[in-house]
């Protein structure tokens, strides 16, 4: 063999051998770190307020809990999957400023077994499994925006459109825009409620019923309302009168006022009927959760 070409090859060993354990190192830091990202997420604990009591729950089993809670098991597995993303994303944003969350509607409703088996009877175990799975397998994560965990707001149904976040909660998240919603657009609801019953809960005189100037939104929801010279906002009508959502419209009649709205919940974030029917479509769930929270990432805690 001629002499030079043996002193290449001999001068190439060391660096073939550094270069081959440099990548194994790198390889076995980045198992490590992954096993150590799955063991953190395993050490988290929620505080749960539930009927005045304080439960510490694995973080897990708390989002399955809530899934269970707040999206029917009957939906597409990826849409509870999308919901379980989103539901650990608002806990995780929600502890970095607070000790405790609460069970309800105020937080996120969270559901503990018994009360689980209580509400799903003998289909108990398929849906717990299906729950289950669909957290498992997003197990650890969560949305970011700028690598900081966004506030994952989601609620019932849309009206067509998703709303603003500044328009509902007065923060201004470049990720909750009001955008199109058109899987879960006609779902009107009608009421009737007396004008008595009208008058008391908005504390108006109920002599002659009048209303104008009705301004709405972007995303077609009332912002402000005149009713007997009386101005309110549509989020104040909403809660005065306990009514779906803010996208409303008010027939007087003769002694009934009948109050047609359209989608359910404040609007903002994922409508998590929106997102079965994309999941129907074929979309999974890093598609569904990208499409209603803007430019964010889908990452570990």
């Amino acid at each position: 063999m001629d002499k030079k070409l043996l002193l290449i090859i001999v001068l190439l060993i060391p660096l073939t051998i550094v270069s081959f354990f440099f990548k194994e190192t790198n390889f076995n830091i980045s198992k490590n770190q992954e096993e150590e990202n799955k063991q953190s997420v395993d050490n988290l604990k929620v505080q749960v307020l539930k009927d005045n009591q304080k439960l510490n729950v694995d973080l897990e089993d708390y989002v399955i809990g809530v899934v269970a809670g707040e999206m029917p098991a009957l939906f597409e597995l990826e849409a509870l999957k999308a919901q379980a993303i989103a539901s650990r994303t608002y806990v995780i944003n929600h502890m970095t400023k607070n000790e405790s969350i609460t069970a309800t509607t105020d937080d996120q409703v969270y559901n503990t077994e018994e009360e689980m088996k209580n509400k799903w009877q003998d289909k108990y175990d398929e849906y717990y499994q299906k729950i289950k799975t669909a957290v498992t397998s997003t197990k650890g994560l969560i949305m970011k925006y700028h690598d900081i965990p966004i506030k994952a707001y989601y609620y019932s149904m849309s009206n067509g459109y998703t709303e603003s976040s500044i328009n509902v909660f007065n923060e201004e998240n470049d990720y909750l825009q009001s955008i199109s919603s058109p899987w879960d657009e006609d779902n009107s609801n009608t009421i009737k409620i007396s004008k008595e019953d009208f008058c008391t809960k908005l504390s108006i005189t109920c002599d002659n019923i009048t209303i104008k100037d009705i301004k709405k939104d972007e995303s077609n929801r009332v912002s402000n309302i005149t009713i007997n010279n009386k101005v309110f906002t549509g989020l104040e009508i909403r809660k005065k009168l306990n009514l779906r959502s803010t996208d409303f419209t008010f027939n007087i009649l003769d002694s009934d006022i009948e109050i047609i709205t359209k989608g359910y919940g404040h609007g903002v974030g994922m409508s998590q009927y929106g997102a079965n029917y994309m999941a129907k479509e074929g979309y999974n769930y890093e598609e569904i959760l990208k499409y209603y929270y803007k430019d964010i990432k889908i990452d570990n805690i």
